[in-house]
């Protein structure tokens, strides 16, 4: 690596690849440098359970991957990415064996929600008509936005508890579909701005839906890199950065990591009050993940939920919001809420012939080392009567393993940090550009920078557009 840069990334998960790419796009020389042997991040898929069976290590479903302007402007698929669609993105089941759930079509998802019918109409059939004038300012910093007057109207909608706006529905399977979108954001629903995830998470489903990428997530992180060095750009995998003087000269580094590790890896050449208010920012709470591979289908009671690619077990608003408030409390809860995916219903190279794999986790303390191995299962088995019969093998990661594979996962959040009214527009530190530091030259670029988590690239994209002004290079 001792040839100069333009630019220096470290990290390859999807917002440094994001910032590579923007950044090449613009003529300038890039090195991507990432600490494994593979790019990729959260978006790796391997062989964790069985041979023939594969698994996606962190992030599965990606419905903000489509919702990205960045993302979606990208000629991935000529780069061998393929994403394939549910026939229904997501279901959400109840004990007597129903189920509500989320498709692309407003009325067919409502439908299923009974005497809710016409309030989600007309939340979400208003919501979709302005969504993509939005987007591009819903997944950024904050700015002024291009459509005012219908940003106030999501604003006003996103900035609510959770708990508040489940007051639209009246129903068990209106209130509980909606905590199930909602309890993504990794925070006790009666937070505010919880509405925000839930929002956005749905109206991407009826724009563009829940995909999952053929073979695994693996494919989009190789898709991004194929693109990226076919632009000319570099990688150099297995190399840990650990402070910035091992890197080689260049105008400026961006760095896809959260602020834990950017007090290790550039502390001494940032300001003392830099260094005070990221020693301030807050991490939430931790997931517990398993891997399952199964010798057939889960056997869910609801048919919905047999069709779907993602399922939210948590039965009703009431219990989810309390087992999403244990957490928060450094509480394990009995019944805890449980996100699924089954992509093997829809990607038949996930696994052998006849045989399927499944990934689920459950929001649990900040670090807890608690094996909930069991309490997951038998959420599962409570709506799928049958499942644990049908479990071959499985690999399971607390808090501390998920850390491990990923340092930016600090204590098990998977969020780069919380993302509540406090840390919403203020990621990482007060500062007129969240994605400079204090050190000239350096920049941060990770999901600890606006928008926050999720396999959409905005992040990385935004530092990247900093970097061009603040290099003062033509943007083409």
């Amino acid at each position: 690596m001792e040839e100069d840069y333009d630019i220096i990334v470290v990290g390859s998960g999807p917002n440094g690849l994001a910032a590579a790419i923007k950044l090449q796009s613009e003529g300038l020389q890039v090195l991507l440098i990432e600490g494994k042997e593979t790019i990729g991040g959260g978006m790796r898929t391997a062989e964790l359970t069985l041979p023939g069976f594969r698994h996606d290590i962190c992030s599965a479903v990606h419905p903000t991957a489509l919702a990205s302007p960045f993302m979606a402007s990208l000629p991935l698929h000529r780069h061998g990415l393929r994403y394939i669609w549910p026939e229904i993105d997501c279901a959400h089941p109840f004990d007597d064996g129903s189920a509500a759930h989320l498709e692309r079509s407003v009325r067919r998802s409502a439908a299923s929600l009974g005497q809710d019918t016409k309030a989600y109409c007309d939340i979400y059939t208003d919501l979709a008509s302005y969504w993509c004038d939005i987007a591009p300012d819903v997944l950024g910093p904050l700015t002024f936005p291009s459509c005012p007057r219908n940003m106030l109207k999501f604003g006003m909608r996103a900035l609510q508890p959770a708990t508040w706006f489940a007051r639209h529905f009246r129903t068990r399977a209106g209130k509980g579909l909606w905590a199930g979108m909602a309890a993504h954001s990794l925070q006790p629903l009666s937070n505010y701005a919880t509405s925000a995830i839930g929002l956005v998470l749905t109206a991407s489903g009826h724009d563009g839906g829940w995909p999952v990428p053929e073979g695994g997530s693996q494919a989009i992180a190789d898709a991004m890199g194929s693109l990226f060095t076919s632009m000319g750009g570099t990688v150099h995998t297995g190399y840990y950065v650990r402070s910035l003087e091992e890197l080689p000269h260049a105008r400026a580094v961006l760095l896809d990591v959260t602020p834990r590790q950017l007090l290790d890896i550039a502390g001494d050449r940032l300001s003392a009050f830099y260094r005070w208010q990221l020693k301030r920012y807050r991490y939430g709470m931790g997931v517990f993940k398993i891997d399952w591979a199964l010798d057939e289908p889960i056997p869910f009671k609801a048919e919905a939920c047999r069709r779907a690619g993602t399922v939210h077990l948590g039965n009703t608003l009431e219990e989810i919001v309390h087992s999403e408030k244990q957490a928060a409390q450094g509480k394990l809860a009995g019944n805890p809420f449980v996100l699924l995916t089954q992509p093997s219903i829809i990607d038949h190279k996930r696994s052998p012939e006849g045989k399927h794999t499944a990934w689920a986790y459950c929001h649990v303390p900040h670090g807890s080392v608690a094996d909930r191995t069991e309490a997951i299962e038998n959420q599962v088995e409570r709506f799928a009567p049958g499942f644990k019969d049908v479990i071959l093998a499985r690999n399971t990661m607390n808090t501390i393993a998920m850390q491990d594979y990923n340092p930016n996962y600090v204590g098990g959040d998977i969020n780069g940090g919380v993302i509540d009214i406090g840390q919403l527009f203020t990621r990482p530190a007060w500062r007129r550009s969240p994605y400079r530091t204090s050190a000239k030259g350096v920049y941060l670029c990770s999901s600890s920078t606006p928008p926050g988590g999720g396999v959409h690239g905005m992040c990385g994209y935004h530092a990247a557009v900093r970097v061009l002004k603040d290099l003062g290079h033509p943007r083409r």
